[in-house]
């Protein structure tokens, strides 16, 4: 159930950023980004998939109440009285009114239209946000922390998945990049702040989470933001230079790696939301993480707490974590093929995450 958890929410997360991203771009003149083409299908199919797979954390409760209650009874109760059921009920309601506006009206070239677009797009993140964890901890920060932390990944993220994966060719890249670059530092700004925020509200104790599965998918989100900050930097700062020298070098295998670690990192997210927060969670032997129980070798204890004392492994770990971040630029300066780069982002993150959990005594 937690896989099917994990799967939906990703769904929901790259639909948004379908949405936000080719809305965004197509207000934004032709002469500023690369020639791009997004079929109505994908749009209409994008708001379908927000409707169907926002369903599952109701569909949950359901399971659960259901042989208790009955379906008719579980399903009003939950619909008009669970927050959770209540924002689905408004995310279904504003799907059909966007599925409908994109059918009927579907006018990109219309910059007004575009604007709706996006307003009805934002509707369905304020539901998001609205039946966040964060949300039922802290009602208006974890709803406002919550709403600005997923329309700041949507906006960036979308742009670039659009980008990267629908353009035609890359022409104007560095007009592209002259106003993108911004967006995306102003988004990533918001991103890092927002999250801040909402681990504030989530997480009392950051390093204390590590060995329950939430506080494990929490350290690996962080551990792929750091690939994704140097792929951030080099689309940003190094192939902008290299399109102005080469005018026919082609950068979008760069930005179709980096919407990769995009997409991990929802993955990522979503399996997060299917964890129960440590505020809920004590540490015990029945639900430490399993990849933290093998890997730690140490006594796992009741309500433990962490402590760092890194070993020669943790260092040499640390070492080759660095040794692998400087490869990963590296490999970009000797014109290696992006694919490189990637799997160097890849060992950062397992490096990097064997090494924090090795130096815990």
């Amino acid at each position: 159930m937690d896989m099917l958890g994990m799967l939906s929410q990703t769904i929901v997360y790259l639909c948004f950023a379908i949405l936000m991203g080719s809305f965004i771009l197509a207000i934004v003149p032709e002469s500023a980004r690369p020639s791009i083409f997004v079929p109505k299908w994908a749009l209409l199919l994008s708001t379908i998939g927000l409707a169907l797979f926002s369903f599952f954390p109701v569909l949950q409760i359901l399971f659960y109440l259901v042989p208790n209650m009955g379906l008719a009874d579980t399903l009003q109760s939950v619909l008009f009285t669970f927050e959770v059921g209540k924002a689905w009920l408004f995310t279904f309601i504003v799907s059909i009114i966007l599925f409908l506006f994109i059918a009927l009206f579907d006018d990109r070239a219309n910059r007004f239209y575009c604007a709706i677009a996006i307003a009805l797009t934002f509707l369905l993140i304020l539901a998001l946000g609205w039946s966040s964890h964060a949300s039922s901890y802290n009602q208006l920060l974890g709803f406002v922390s919550d709403t600005i932390h997923f329309t700041a990944v949507a906006v960036w993220v979308g742009v670039l998945i659009m980008v990267s994966w629908f353009s035609k060719n890359h022409s104007n890249w560095a007009s592209f990049l002259k106003w993108f670059t911004p967006v995306a530092l102003l988004c990533f700004t918001a991103t890092i702040v927002s999250g801040l925020l909402l681990m504030d509200i989530i997480v009392e104790d950051y390093t204390n989470s590590w060995p329950i599965s939430y506080g494990q998918m929490l350290l690996m989100k962080h551990l792929l933001i750091i690939p994704l900050v140097v792929f951030a930097a080099i689309n940003s700062l190094f192939i902008k230079k290299k399109v102005q020298r080469e005018a026919s070098f082609n950068p979008l295998p760069w930005t179709k790696a980096e919407s990769i670690f995009m997409l991990l990192i929802f993955s990522v997210t979503a399996a997060l939301g299917q964890q129960p927060p440590p505020r809920e969670t004590a540490i015990s032997g029945n639900n430490v993480s399993p990849l933290f129980s093998y890997i730690y070798q140490g006594l796992i204890q009741q309500n433990m707490s962490v402590q760092f004392a890194p070993n020669a492994t943790a260092i040499m770990l640390g070492v080759l974590t660095l040794l692998f971040l400087v490869l990963m630029i590296f490999s970009f300066l000797k014109k290696m093929p992006a694919i490189m780069t990637f799997m160097m982002g890849i060992f950062i993150v397992l490096s990097g995450y064997l090494c924090l959990i090795l130096s815990i005594k």
